[in-house]
């Protein structure tokens, strides 16, 4: 297609506006800017919709790569489809003063607060960890692509006693965002995750709950992950 024959700016620009312009798509997208992912469900009752309407809805989103979905077992959580959706939004609400929904978590307490995802931490804490280990440059994220240590990263765990080497050779993925069902924000995945969780269990700084996959962080590990990380749990 030649300049001549690609349509005007405001055409594209008049399509994104009415997807976000329906109410009911403008209540799911400010609710999804907190970086909380949510089910359709959640979302047609965000909207107050029937979650057959929803679902046309979120069809139009998804269209206009307003939001993207994200699939965890059974269930498809939806989230937005990038920063530069996110920083719309934002300036749309400085416009109007609204603020937007704020999540409101359902899992248990104790498994909300630390647990175990296959072989890796998750929870607030697995999320917490991973959000800082991007905040100090050790993890940069990938996108679709994962995530990928950074030289800095790599040799501040290596020095923690993560054999990185070791888990870049295992036949799975070395690290990825993994969506947190609680937190529906992504907590540390892969072979890099599993060999945190398995440093940190060896380091005593969290026990294994014997009869469910709840952690709890110790007085030790409250101190080392401070110390170590920044991080206060």
């Amino acid at each position: 297609m030649n300049a001549q024959q690609r349509p005007p700016a405001d055409v594209p620009v008049a399509g994104i506006a009415a997807a976000i312009g329906e109410p009911a798509r403008a209540r799911m997208l400010c609710s999804l800017l907190d970086g909380h992912a949510r089910t359709a469900t959640e979302l047609a009752a965000v909207a107050d919709v029937a979650p057959s309407t929803a679902s046309l809805h979120l069809a139009r989103l998804q269209s206009a790569r307003l939001v993207r979905v994200e699939a965890l077992g059974k269930h498809r959580y939806f989230r937005l489809g990038g920063t530069d959706v996110a920083a719309a939004l934002e300036k749309l609400l400085v416009l109007t003063g609204a603020k937007p929904a704020r999540f409101a978590p359902t899992a248990p307490v104790r498994l909300r607060a630390a647990r175990t995802c296959y072989d890796h931490l998750a929870g607030t804490a697995g999320v917490a960890l991973r959000d800082r280990l991007e905040a100090l440059g050790w993890l940069a994220a990938k996108g679709a692509g994962g995530d990928e240590l950074t030289p800095p990263g790599t040799r501040a765990l290596e020095t923690l006693g993560v054999d990185v080497a070791a888990a870049r050779k295992q036949r799975r993925r070395f690290a990825y965002p993994c969506l947190d069902w609680s937190e529906r924000r992504a907590h540390l995945g892969g072979a890099l995750g599993a060999a945190l969780l398995a440093l940190a269990l060896r380091r005593k700084w969290f026990s294994r709950d014997l009869d469910s996959r709840a952690l709890e962080v110790t007085a030790f590990g409250r101190r080392e992950l401070r110390a170590r990380f920044g991080l206060g749990l």
